[in-house]
């Protein structure tokens, strides 16, 4: 650990909060079909095609409003429920303007960890709502480096270490998904941070054990002032 110098953070649930508002959001979509069709048959539909447009739409909000609206002309086939698709069009527009709270502790722990490391944040999704969110935290001076990427792969952190100079042994990536911001970290045999958060999207899952010598486990983001 003594070797780090520089530390990532993942920025969607890991500083602020942002999952909630989507399942708040697809609760609301669901409900909007009902009695017609369950909650649970719309839910499904709805992911499977948001997996299906992930290459295309990449994270965040325009995939689910893209892919909202196909779930409204799939189930209606032909017939196309003006008043349904102007209700899904407002809720992508809701998420699109959501004022996200920031974790607590998020701040005294990047004020105290600026003084001795360089920080880097490392998101996935799309540029403008990313890009909106960060300047909305007030988090963005905290940080030497910001980078918004479509995904979260092995080549995405190579390339993102290579664009700070910074060798895989001095890298420590902190985040609340396994899938995108610990195992790939691990594979580049850097050191993984993970700081479970209450409510992860299913795509995002990782349901096996992780045992590796440079993984660490923490209850809230303000344990990181016991590790550095």
């Amino acid at each position: 650990m003594k070797k780090i110098t520089t530390i990532a953070f993942d920025a969607d649930d890991t500083l602020w909060i942002n999952e909630p508002y989507f399942r708040e959001a697809e609760e609301n979509f669901c409900k909007l079909f009902e009695p017609n069709f369950s909650r649970d048959e719309t839910a499904k539909l709805l992911f499977d095609i948001e997996i299906k447009n992930l290459p295309y739409n990449g994270y965040g909000v325009k995939n689910f409003i893209i892919s909202a609206v196909e779930v409204v002309c799939q189930l209606y086939d032909s017939e196309i429920q003006t008043e349904l698709l102007n209700k899904t069009l407002k809720l992508g527009r809701d998420l699109l303007t959501k004022t996200n709270e920031k974790i607590n502790g998020v701040e005294v722990v990047l004020k105290k960890l600026q003084e001795n490391y360089r920080l880097v944040l490392i998101t996935k999704g799309d540029l403008i709502d990313q890009t909106r969110k960060i300047n909305q935290s007030g988090l963005k001076d905290y940080f030497d480096h910001i980078e918004i990427v479509s995904y979260k792969t092995c080549d995405d952190y190579r390339d993102l270490l290579r664009k700070i100079n910074c060798k895989n042994e001095n890298f420590a990536m902190v985040g609340n998904s396994l899938k995108s911001d610990i195992l790939p970290v691990l594979e580049l045999d850097s050191y993984a941070i993970h700081i479970p958060f209450p409510v992860t999207w299913e795509h995002e899952q990782h349901h096996e054990d992780i045992i590796h010598p440079k993984f660490i486990s923490i209850e809230k983001i303000t344990d990181l002032l016991e590790i550095f």
